[in-house]
């Protein structure tokens, strides 16, 4: 496994709220980012991929998201007599007391008492459910503003933590802000020094994304655009420590996603840039106390290690783009860490080895030992030739498996209808297909799509292999394909709500919920 990137602890914090924060500049080549495939909208959620050769780099799949200039952060409650407005525009900033701070604990974070949000989709089982219930059917028709703020301008994607009346919003551009929750009043802001030259090696703006933090002790803990992870302190809002995961300049990657904190290490993957070569794309264990590297797992493998021969004779440094993107989820009890991984670069197999080689880890969920990152199992959702990403919540779930054979398409013949399993669930990629695994040895127990797709044609239920539409699978430059569905999927990073009697409630692209 690679080295340690490398950890330096500030010494004298940087002030945790100016408003205009001086952007440093590092000196750099810049690279070429050439498309290699061409887009056309064609019908709802699918697209024609043309496949021409570049000589520089060798895929790109360019998209553009809108977003608004201003984006503003909005509470509502239920209209009650007596409720506090805060001042329109109040952003009167003020620490909270070190001594009233009570940290935040491994058994919180597993346990997680009602009244608070910790992580990204509240549980390390990813399900997104608060027990709260005040306000239920009687009441939502009730609900009102009481206060917003404007967020940083860029795109918007971050989910807040709220521990003991404090929400911790991550912002575009590396900017944390830490809001009162009842008053909507400022207490501090971080704006984060990000290089002049990030985006010539971080194409689009998607070095902005910042979709979560995790809180752990008493800091606040996220990456960065320029590759780093860092803590602050919750109650100021001062540097803490850095640590560099990667050189942006020579292995650029984009920390969309922040961290899980699983016992007592920060846990965080990311999108590696296809200049970016196979040691960019890496899942990394932190101290969340020290900021110092405790393991570090490559998504793809080298020459001599387990999956190498799924490349073929592919050189190793052509062996790219495999991220993992979105944020983890974690099984205490089994100490596993689950989360999913993307497309290569190129993403058609012709161009890279053969469409009949698996391509190791990309298209996979990957359950990590969290002492170690060694991969305990691992199970490969498709062999993507479309950009078709599967890197998204693993849901973690004890329940009876009983699939309706007259509902779900693909169903292990071995199952004992019934049985109570430990499983992982959900739609973890951009076809809509659900799977369901057993978590504890990564068996396939059933999967269904829930759009209309035409890139998977089957799955054996027996041994969980899946096989890809033949037709649409590129073998020559010039070739044009008609998939559904296209590349931001019938679900991308938009999360799904799980709750105790078991339904799922996957948000979609275009904002149908299933």
């Amino acid at each position: 496994m690679p080295a340690q990137a490398g950890r330096r602890r500030s010494p004298n914090p940087r002030t945790a709220h100016p408003t205009n924060g001086r952007r440093r500049s590092a000196r750099g080549r810049r690279i070429a980012h050439p498309r290699l495939t061409r887009w056309r909208p064609m019908a709802a959620r699918a697209h024609t991929m043309r496949i021409r050769r570049s000589p520089r780099i060798a895929w790109r799949v360019v998209m553009q998201m809108s977003s608004p200039a201003r984006i503003v952060l909005v509470l509502l409650v239920v209209g009650i007599a007596g409720a506090t407005l805060a001042p329109a525009g109040s952003t009167v900033a003020h620490a909270q007391s070190e001594a009233d701070f009570v940290p935040v604990t491994d058994a919180m974070l597993q346990d997680p008492p009602a009244s608070e949000w910790l992580m990204w989709r509240r549980t390390l089982d990813g399900w997104g459910y608060s027990p709260l219930d005040e306000i239920d059917r009687s009441n939502v028709g009730e609900l009102r503003m009481v206060w917003s703020r404007a967020m940083t301008e860029g795109r918007q994607q971050g989910t807040p933590l709220v521990y003991d009346g404090v929400m911790y919003m991550p912002n575009p551009a590396d900017v944390i802000q830490a809001i009162d929750a009842v008053t909507g009043d400022l207490r501090w802001e971080y704006r984060r020094e990000v290089p002049e030259d990030i985006g010539d090696y971080v194409f689009n703006t998607l070095w902005q994304n910042n979709r979560n933090l995790a809180i752990y002790g008493s800091y606040i803990i996220d990456t960065s655009a320029d590759d780093h992870i860092f803590a602050l302190d919750a109650t100021t809002g001062r540097l803490a420590w850095e640590t560099r995961i990667l050189d942006y300049q020579e292995n650029p990657a984009t920390q969309t996603s922040g961290p899980i904190v699983a016992d007592g290490k920060a846990i965080s993957g990311r999108s590696c840039m296809p200049a970016a070569g196979p040691n960019g794309c890496v899942i990394t264990a932190h101290d969340p106390d020290t900021g110092e590297e405790l393991w570090r797992r490559r998504t793809i493998p080298a020459p001599g290690e387990p999956g190498d021969e799924s490349w073929g004779g592919v050189p190793f440094e052509e062996r790219k783009h495999v991220g993992a993107w979105m944020v983890p989820s974690y099984d205490p009890e089994l100490n596993l860490v689950y989360i999913g991984t993307s497309v290569t670069s190129p993403a058609p197999k012709f161009l890279i080895g053969g469409t009949d080689l698996q391509h190791l880890y990309h298209n996979s969920t990957l359950a990590l030992d969290a002492d170690t990152g060694e991969i305990a199992w691992y199970y490969q959702h498709m062999n993507d030739h479309w950009d078709l990403d599967h890197p998204f919540e693993r849901l973690l779930v004890d329940t009876a498996v009983a699939p309706d054979a007259d509902a779900v398409e693909w169903i292990n013949p071995r199952l004992n209808p019934g049985e109570i399993r430990k499983v992982m669930t959900g739609i973890p990629g951009k076809t809509g297909v659900v799977y369901t695994l057993d978590r504890e040895t990564g068996e396939f127990l059933w999967a269904r799509p829930t759009i209309t797709q035409n890139v998977i044609s089957g799955i054996d239920g027996a041994t969980g292999a899946v096989t890809e539409n033949p037709e649409l699978i590129f073998t020559a430059e010039g070739q044009e394909m008609l998939t559904c569905p296209h590349a931001t999927g019938g679900k991308d990073w938009e999360s799904v709500y799980t709750q105790p009697r078991g339904q799922v409630y996957p948000g979609c692209v275009d904002g149908i919920v299933i």
